[in-house]
């Protein structure tokens, strides 16, 4: 079947960000002059997927403005004569069919899911995570639609993690299929370094069945009664297989200030217009130390 719609994850208080973010989505937060959430919308639209459902809470109404029509501003940009910034502002509101829901209590990202049910029914469907900035050339979430269709089952996104690392994720046990392509024996959520069964993490991409929404509901809620993710699908792995692919391309935690900065210095220095200019002041910050 095919992947024709996603689920976007933004419901969190964003609290690593504040005071930033007392008063802005942290999703809004710009990655040079675009906010991180539109990166993740692109890469679906770019995977081929139109229908996306953002999960949001209280004081997200930015997300919703931003997806939208602004005409006043359209206009102004129009009468200054900037053709090229108005089709990108007319572009962000065509970009897809987008509808939201709100995540009432912030009951952990199991529940941020389940809470799509209706709007997703009994269809397989994809989960970004907007902290999870991707780089590729191949879009990551076409890369797992790939497996995901030669394999029919749910495909979650890992990459390599130091051993160290390992309690700040949830680890599979793997068993290679293919290149890049394993299936999970089983998952750990946050294990110590000295108990992880590999130094493959999950990371913010999903491609789930429609089974995992009856998991979630049997999840008991655990710390803080929050449902995770990773339970549900430890209930699924016994019902079905899962599969994990090691996507090709670069990974930024933009729900870390510090990774929020390496993304924004390498996006800039990339950038045609400004890259050149930017990487000679940084040659110059380095000159000056």
């Amino acid at each position: 079947m095919k992947i024709r719609k996603a689920v976007v994850t933004a419901a969190g208080w964003g609290t690593r960000f504040l005071p930033a973010t007392k008063a802005q989505p942290k999703e809004m937060l710009p990655l040079v002059d675009k906010p991180m959430i539109q990166y993740v919308i692109e890469e679906a639209v770019a995977s081929g997927i139109k229908h996306i459902i953002i999960v949001t809470a209280i004081g997200k109404r930015a997300i919703e403005d931003h997806f939208d029509r602004s005409f006043e501003l359209e206009h102004i940009v129009e009468k200054k004569g900037d053709g090229e910034l108005l089709r990108k502002l007319q572009n962000i509101s065509e970009l897809a069919d987008i509808c939201y829901i709100r995540q009432k209590e912030q009951l952990g990202l199991g529940h941020a899911i389940l809470v799509t049910k209706e709007l997703i029914g009994d269809e397989p469907f994809a989960v970004f995570l907007p902290d999870d900035i991707i780089q590729a050339r191949v879009p990551a979430m076409k890369q797992m639609i790939e497996v995901y269709n030669r394999y029919q089952n749910s495909v979650i996104a890992v990459e390599p993690v130091a051993k160290k690392d390992t309690k700040a994720y949830g680890i599979i046990k793997p068993k290679q299929v293919e290149d890049r392509v394993y299936q999970v024996m089983s998952l750990v959520e946050k294990p110590e370094p000295k108990d992880a069964p590999s130094n493959l993490a999950i990371v913010g991409r999903y491609l789930l069945t429609p089974e995992i929404f009856g998991m979630l509901e049997k999840t008991a809620p655990g710390k803080g009664g929050e449902i995770q993710l990773t339970d549900g699908l430890r209930l699924l792995l016994e019902k079905q297989p899962i599969y994990a692919y090691q996507f090709e391309g670069i990974r930024y935690d933009t729900g870390m200030p510090l990774g929020f900065l390496k993304a924004s210095v390498e996006f800039a220095l990339n950038r045609p217009d400004i890259g050149a200019k930017f990487r000679d002041y940084l040659r110059q910050l380095k000159l000056n130390d």
